[in-house]
């Protein structure tokens, strides 16, 4: 790994990403929890959580995550959209889990516990439990983080508590086979689909935007309708020769380390009072280069390369003018802050054309919902009236798409020999095609969807007939399937149903993702 000493103990994490993989989606090191003062965040179960007790719970769930524990962060992160919401959910969740498997009588015993902490994917190793992995993620991770080996053990044991949980609330857990059925064919059944679609370019001419329009919406938006902050850098960088761009493995790795280091030095170089860039650079024989003025939104093209050149130029400030090492692809830049230009007003001619087309897409995909819904109810009438689709269509006054069949979900469980993988090409409407046409029973006609390119109306013809011995051969997967979609409803309700006996009282943390 790559590594630059800062002064001052700070440390700056260069990852080489040609050899690490990130498996999660979330980055679980962006909150700066040393935000977190000594108040309260809420109360349950009649007493106060204090933020000292939420930022243990934050720091559990970046530990779970760096142990590969998703099942456990899945259920208590329950519905998170992002980091904050997943630390506020894992938090009061965490302690909802460990009071209810209390009140349960749910207590892991030493060996079991020993043998989750053995399973757990951090430490897996060819061979199983890898115990060299154990003792370097305990020498290295928890430290940090204010842990010892305790938590892992902690953690192991809410995951048996989660299992456990999840098993008592399972055990009245079951799917009809009457609603498995509806659901094979409705997912499994090729289907005939016709589709009327809808392309805002055919209804731009329809959609006229008056000037007094956008005088209202100017004045109603002024505060939104500014110009972008821009700014302006000069850069250093300390890259690989052509030579040394194709060196592989630990040979490259040797060399950028050696970049690293002397981009560390030019760092501290200018943490000296009064140092001066240009004059550290010439000092490290290094020509600055200078963009131009540049927003957060349309970056200069030397920044273009690399994406975390630009969002770190506006990290930079007049009292902090100088970033850390940024990695490259092939090295290490530096930035160095010439000048802000800030956000300011636009005027009503300089933010005319903008508002101009925000009302004109929203006109025109007001004319289109209107048009397509008469249409889609013409439809349904005609098609009551018993005509055949081609005259309803006619009579509607609008020409139909007839769509090679297929299912909502290619190949059946189960289904022997499986077929080779087809190379798909669909059009970017399809899925939300298929998902429409797979609720509808045949002869209906859906109701207007809107899509990224325009809208369609969809009209299922036919839906195939599948066989008992279809559905036979599906259902063990089926089941399971099913089974598991349940059973995490039924979670998810106890859950629900515990926090509110529990009385949650929730106020904002004072955390501030990072």
């Amino acid at each position: 790994m790559i590594t630059i000493m800062r002064k001052h103990h700070k440390v700056l994490m260069i990852v080489i990403t040609a050899l690490v993989c990130i498996s999660f989606s979330w980055y679980w090191n962006k909150t700066d929890f040393s935000q977190l003062g000594n108040g309260t965040v809420g109360k349950i179960y009649d007493r106060s959580v204090s933020q000292v007790e939420f930022q243990r719970n934050a720091r559990l769930l970046r530990l779970s995550s760096q142990l590969g524990m998703n099942d456990l962060i899945q259920h208590l992160a329950a519905g998170a959209q992002t980091e904050t919401q997943a630390f506020e959910n894992f938090s009061w969740n965490l302690m909802v889990l460990r009071h209810e498997a209390e009140q349960l009588g749910i207590q892991p015993t030493t060996a079991e516990i020993a043998d989750a902490v053995k399973a757990l994917p951090a430490f897996g190793g060819e061979k199983g439990f890898d115990l060299a992995r154990y003792t370097d993620f305990v020498d290295r991770a928890l430290a940090p983080m204010g842990f010892s080996e305790a938590q892992i053990e902690e953690l192991a044991a809410d995951q048996i508590a989660l299992e456990r949980v999840k098993k008592i609330l399972s055990a009245g857990v079951s799917v009809p086979e009457s609603e498995m059925r509806k659901d094979f064919e409705k997912a499994y059944a090729r289907m005939d689909v016709s589709v009327v679609r809808f392309r805002p370019e055919d209804f731009a001419k329809d959609a006229q935007v008056e000037d007094t329009e956008i005088a209202k919406y100017f004045e109603s938006h002024k505060a939104q309708l500014k110009t972008d902050e821009k700014r302006k850098v000069k850069l250093v960088q300390f890259g690989l020769t052509d030579e040394q761009k194709k060196l592989k493995g630990k040979e490259r790795i040797d060399v950028l380390q050696k970049l690293a280091d002397k981009a560390n030095d030019f760092t501290d170089a200018l943490q000296v009072k009064g140092a001066d860039f240009d004059q550290v650079a010439a000092k490290f024989q290094l020509t600055p280069k200078e963009t131009g003025d540049f927003s957060m939104a349309s970056p200069d093209p030397q920044l273009t390369g690399t994406p975390q050149l630009a969002p770190a130029a506006f990290a930079l400030s007049k009292e902090s003018p100088n970033s850390d090492a940024i990695q490259t692809p092939d090295g290490f830049e530096i930035e160095h802050l010439m000048n802000v230009e800030p956000a300011r007003p636009r005027t009503l001619a300089e933010a005319q054309p903008e508002i101009m087309k925000a009302l004109k897409e929203q006109r025109v995909q007001q004319i289109v919902a209107q048009k397509a819904t008469e249409i889609a109810h013409k439809l349904q009438d005609e098609l009551k009236d018993g005509k055949p689709l081609a005259e309803a269509a006619t009579q509607a006054g609008v020409k139909l798409e007839k769509l090679p069949a297929f299912a909502l979900v290619d190949e059946p469980p189960g289904a022997t020999p499986a077929p080779e993988p087809k190379p798909k090409n669909e059009a970017p409407d399809m899925p939300s095609i298929k998902q429409t046409a797979s609720s509808l029973s045949p002869g209906g006609v859906s109701d207007y969807v809107s899509a990224p390119d325009g809208g369609f109306i969809a009209v299922l013809e036919k839906r195939e007939a599948l066989t008992a011995a279809q559905f036979d051969a599906a259902r063990p997967a089926l089941e399971s399937r099913a089974l598991l979609n349940q059973n995490q409803v039924v979670f998810y309700e106890w859950l629900r149903e515990r926090r509110r006996a529990a009385g949650v009282e929730e106020t904002k943390p004072q955390t501030a993702p990072g």
